[in-house]
């Protein structure tokens, strides 16, 4: 008991001394293989405690290896000691006893093969992707060296020809774009013809305009708007549609007192190869205008009898038919019956003399035009003169269903003499 005592004395008495902490060591744990190696004294080793590092001789560091390894530590088993200590060579039992590591080569395998855990459901393996779904594929190959670039020309639209660009009248190559654009009524097709569209659509602008001025030379209630206020635009709606064909084939433009919208009767306007059209009066009105129009034709259906009877009206628009009455409802209404209803409408007798026009859901009146009389000289001169046959007739609509002070005051004493007539 005396030596052991002894010896922890001098193993006291002795402070120890600890050496600087070198830059290029990493903490490192020792395993068995380097405890039983014959390793000179002289050497140091880098021994780790539960809360620091020790470095030392082998031999000072001896027992403060046992204590560790009597308290249950586990720092037995690791990888290879610090650079600066020396160890044995490895002989084949070694590589059984080492710790397990992946390798450079095995981790970017394992990157390659994918997430584990995630496989092809039935061990099917990854299909090409469809052409056009993918998420990314390589574009086209010009066989351009680096540095080389390629300039693709814009297209141009078409030549304007033998016959110029005019305001009073619609050029031949609208017209063919239109048809161009019915048999080609793609996007894809539009974005490369784009230059020919703008062309097309600036031509139309520059006819509507003129033409504005004529129509308000006509009519007086029409105002001077700009082209982008009157004409619709090419885009189709085709939300709630069978028809998947994205644009319009023909140009339109329409007037009224509030432009192309409102609830006001207009004139309207379609530009279209083989399929141009004028028109005016009041098309799908809501149920109020609707039932104001019914209530006046119940009440006093002369007063549009005797717009219809007129001789430009019955010539241009009612396919020339004779001065009768009944010839000239008849016409007006076969216009109209596309809506129509079957039957009389409610709150009217089916024996009512004017049950054929109260039957109507629109009243318009219209005829078709040739391309030659749109794209002749003097086309909106032509266009014009019929607007005028057809003002009468909208401002019969726009008196009852949107009429002016004067004109409701002048039907509210018409009302009353009637009803005075009728008590006498």
């Amino acid at each position: 008991m005396a030596q052991k005592s002894r010896k922890i004395k001098a193993t006291t008495s002795t402070p120890r001394k600890r050496a600087p902490e070198p830059s290029n060591i990493t903490p490192t744990r020792q395993s068995k293989r380097l405890k039983s190696s014959p390793i000179t004294s002289a050497s140091r080793t880098v021994k780790k405690t539960h809360n620091s590092y020790v470095f030392g001789d082998e031999s000072e560091s001896a027992d403060v290896e046992s204590a560790i390894e009597k308290e249950g530590s586990g720092y037995e088993d690791e990888d290879e000691s610090a650079s600066n200590m020396s160890s044995p060579p490895r002989s084949e039992g070694d590589s059984e006893e080492e710790d397990d590591y992946t390798s450079a080569e095995e981790t970017s395998r394992k990157r390659k093969s994918g997430r584990p855990g995630q496989k092809r459901a039935n061990g099917a393996k990854s299909s090409k992707p469809v052409k056009g779904q993918e998420l990314w594929r390589p574009g086209v190959k010009t066989g351009l060296a680096p540095g080389e670039a390629l300039f693709i020309k814009l297209p141009k639209a078409r030549e304007t020809g033998k016959t110029p660009y005019k305001d009073d009248t619609v050029h031949p190559n609208t017209l063919l774009f239109l048809e161009e654009l019915k048999e080609n009524n793609e996007r894809e097709w539009l974005k490369v013809h784009d230059a020919d569209y703008r062309q097309s659509q600036k031509d139309f602008n520059s006819f509507v305009e003129s033409l504005t001025e004529k129509i308000i030379e006509k009519d007086e209630t029409i105002p001077e708007l700009p082209s982008k206020d009157l004409t619709f635009r090419i885009y189709r709606d085709i939300r709630f549609s069978t028809d998947p064909t994205p644009y319009k084939t023909y140009y339109s433009a329409a007037w009224s007192r509030t432009g192309r919208k409102g609830p006001y009767a207009g004139y309207y306007v379609q530009i279209q190869p083989g399929g141009s059209f004028i028109g005016a009066g009041l098309w799908h009105p809501e149920a109020a205008p609707l039932a104001l129009m019914r209530r006046a034709i119940d009440r006093k259906s002369e007063k549009l009898k005797n717009v219809l009877l007129e001789p430009a009206m019955r010539k241009e628009f009612l396919k020339a038919v004779a001065k009768d009455e009944k010839k000239v409802v008849k016409a007006f209404v076969d216009a109209n019956s596309g809506d129509m209803l079957k039957t009389k409408p409610k709150g009217y007798q089916a024996e009512n003399p004017n049950i054929a026009l109260l039957r109507l859901r629109s009243f318009t009146i219209g005829r078709k035009l040739k391309d030659d009389e749109v794209l002749g000289q003097g086309a909106v001169k032509k266009i014009a003169d019929w607007i005028g046959i057809l003002t009468p007739f909208v401002t019969y609509i726009n008196s009852i269903i949107m009429p002016d002070d004067d004109a409701n005051s002048d039907d509210d004493d018409d009302d009353d003499e009637n009803e005075d007539e009728n008590e006498d």
